[in-house]
């Protein structure tokens, strides 16, 4: 682990300190990158974890998707906490806020200004697996927020949720997750996450989660991941390029068909990558061959759908309580808030 403190120039008063906390090494990463691609290319049906995907060139194509037509999540998602963001603030006055996956942090500042706007905000600790980027995101931060102590954790939310620094004694804690991640998480791994997750808060914090929701028409959920444009396709592809470059892999990613393909009795879209035909593809830094049939598919992310009922289970199994369940107009999308009760 190393730690990083930062300074950010100010114009009209002295510089304000953030901090960085980097618990994501270069071998170490590489060391995660390397047992998991193992795991995935030698089980049946082969799979990728969807976090691969995200590398600077992922990112990048991520921002791209969630500006697509198709991509209801984002756009619904931030329009719903502009609406709700103030009542939720007022009903739980949290003094800190925890945001795991921060990405581009426009979400973000519609939580943060409903937190300064009721004199509330003290500390903001986001946790994404890219130290440049959360850099970046704490000094546009710290300058738009006069007084806001920035903590940022570099690392995997899957990982590393016990490097989030301690709450304070004092004031309340309010834990972001956003974006349907939930849904990425495989159901075998779900509810064990939900306990770490949950351990982040004290009596009267709150999980503030989005979730995507099922209903209406399947092929509606399902384009949100199979775009006119191609954007998903390319950052599908993508983490065929992340392996080859980080594992000295010869994946062709041009002989791969992006696929999304919407599972009706398990209530998810699964994103696939299709071979046009056989393949043997070697993956040097494991010593590894691996070989694809003509029309194989590769499983590279889980996007599960929910309903009320079933996010009122999983919390309870992680110990929270459901409080607030806020849709949009369509029901298409939710942000929810579940506390931890104070006994």
């Amino acid at each position: 682990m190393s730690t990083t403190t930062a300074r950010h120039p100010r114009r009209t008063r002295a510089p304000r300190p953030y901090r960085l906390d980097v618990h994501l090494g270069a071998a170490g990463a590489l060391d995660s990158l390397a047992d998991d691609v193992r795991e995935g290319l030698s089980a049946t049906p082969k799979f990728m974890l969807p976090k691969y995907l995200y590398d600077a060139v992922g990112s990048d194509l991520y921002e791209q998707i969630t500006d697509l037509p198709e991509y209801y999540q984002a756009r619904t998602e931030l329009g719903i906490l502009q609406r709700e963001m103030p009542g939720v603030v007022e009903r739980l006055a949290p003094t800190e806020l925890v945001e795991l996956g921060s990405g581009s942090s426009r979400k973000t500042r519609v939580i943060l200004d409903a937190m300064d706007a009721a004199g509330l905000l003290r500390r903001y600790l986001p946790v994404d697996v890219c130290p440049p980027a959360l850099l970046d995101a704490a000094g546009m931060l710290a300058e738009a927020y006069p007084g806001l102590r920035v903590h940022a954790v570099a690392g995997d939310f899957e990982r590393h949720l016990d490097k989030v620094p301690a709450r304070p004694p004092a004031g309340r804690r309010l834990v972001a997750f956003l974006g349907g991640t939930i849904g990425n998480l495989a159901p075998d791994h779900r509810d064990a996450f939900m306990r770490h997750l949950a351990g982040l808060l004290g009596p009267g914090d709150a999980l503030l989660m989005g979730m995507d929701i099922v209903g209406g028409d399947p092929e509606r959920i399902r384009r949100a991941y199979d775009d006119a444009a191609g954007v998903t396709a390319e950052f599908n592809r993508n983490i065929l390029r992340v392996i080859n470059r980080e594992l000295a892999a010869d994946f062709a990613p041009e002989a791969w068909d992006h696929r999304a393909v919407w599972r009706r009795t398990l209530e998810r879209v699964e994103m696939r990558l299709r071979a046009r035909e056989p393949m043997r593809v070697h993956i040097g830094a494991l010593g590894m061959e691996v070989t694809f049939e003509e029309g194989e598919e590769l499983v590279t992310e889980l996007c599960c759908k929910f309903r009320r009922e079933t996010a009122e289970a999983l919390y309870a199994r992680a110990g929270l309580e459901l409080t607030e369940w806020h849709t949009d107009e369509l029901g298409h999308f939710a942000v929810s808030v579940a506390v931890r009760p104070e006994r």
